[in-house]
């Protein structure tokens, strides 16, 4: 752990990831793995703010498909038609 670090920290949220998963995750991701965004596929289960829409326009390629009631098959199909389409 980073020095001075106290032992509260929220996850995808400490430096250097941030709320906003289109500018900190997703580059970070791509730069780390290699991973073009058109291959990466983004479930989110956020039910207060639209991140997937945010990472759609702002890392093109990424399909990203809403999970509100956490992951279910039919969310984990659907995703999977939209990757085939691209």
């Amino acid at each position: 752990w980073p020095q001075g670090f106290e032992g509260n920290m929220q996850i995808g949220r400490s430096p250097p990831l941030s709320s906003d998963k289109a500018s900190t995750h997703f580059p970070i991701l791509r730069q780390e793995t290699g991973v073009d965004y058109s291959d990466m596929v983004f479930f989110d289960d956020c039910n207060w703010g639209d991140h997937c829409a945010n990472v759609e326009r702002r890392c093109r390629g990424v399909v990203a498909q809403r999970t509100p009631n956490g992951l279910t098959i039919d969310d984990w199909n659907r995703a999977l038609v939209e990757y085939s389409k691209r």
